[in-house]
């Protein structure tokens, strides 16, 4: 645990000396946070819906720092200590493919988490949303997202040949997922047709659980989505440690 310690303190600090994880994972969220409310208010999310619009919306606010740490942060980081040497140093070391993995982790997920709280504090305190759902079912829905839009980082900083190619993929992820999901745009004001093209993404199945859950809908309706991410999770977790480069 103490090297854990140490290498997640070096880590945390180099990370915060950058701007973008405070960008597009704190502020990035709130910012859309606080358009939404200035267009629809309280205004319901559609005739005789017992939920505002932005109740509704407010679960896929929640993904947006997921998606930005696990999916262009963390593989981003580790693909650039590979084409530094920084990985090649590290293999002599007792220091696994694991605990580099999960200090990277912790920090994305500690992105995650203080957005997820300002998302909170923000919607209740301004805009007066009502969470309808369970709370347990709703932080068991989003860590299972978590785990599972992590792993993508994982698989594609844990094999990505350099940064060139983990920098290309993960951007080929990131940003259809960040704008066709629903994290960003609304699923329900997208056409039919674009509708049918985010059901295809991860992320809105993500999206699917966690508004089913602070909606308080039925969580049956959702079996399909929730299955779907703990495959994911498993297949991209079991590649990232099985294939994972030194160098």
């Amino acid at each position: 645990m103490k090297t854990f310690y140490t290498m997640l303190k070096t880590e945390l600090k180099l990370s915060l000396r950058g701007m973008d994880m405070f960008i597009f994972a704190i502020c990035m969220p709130l910012v859309l946070l606080v358009i939404l409310g200035m267009l629809y208010g309280s205004k319901p999310a559609y005739d005789g819906a017992s939920y505002t619009f932005l109740e509704q919306s407010f679960a896929a606010l929640t993904t947006i720092s997921i998606c930005a740490g696990g999916v262009m942060g963390l593989p981003l980081v580790v693909s650039d200590y590979r084409s530094k040497k920084i990985l090649k140093r590290f293999q002599v070391t007792p220091i696994s493919p694991i605990l580099i993995l999960l200090v990277q982790i912790t920090i994305y997920t500690l992105y995650a988490v203080v957005s997820l709280l300002s998302l909170i504090l923000i919607s209740m305190v301004v805009f007066d949303i009502r969470f309808q759902g369970t709370l347990l079912n709703f932080l068991g829905g989003y860590f299972l997202v978590m785990l599972s839009m992590f792993s993508i980082g994982m698989m594609v900083g844990g094999v990505a040949r350099d940064s060139k190619v983990a920098s290309a993929v993960a951007s080929l992820l990131y940003f259809p997922m960040i704008i066709l999901s629903g994290a960003t745009l609304p699923y329900e004001i997208m056409p039919i047709m674009l509708q049918k093209v985010s059901d295809v993404l991860p992320l809105t199945q993500g999206i699917k659980i966690l508004k089913a859950a602070s909606l308080g809908l039925p969580l049956d309706s959702v079996l399909i989505p929730f299955i779907a991410m703990v495959i994911l999770a498993g297949v991209c977790i079991g590649i990232s440690l099985k294939y994972f480069r030194w160098e």
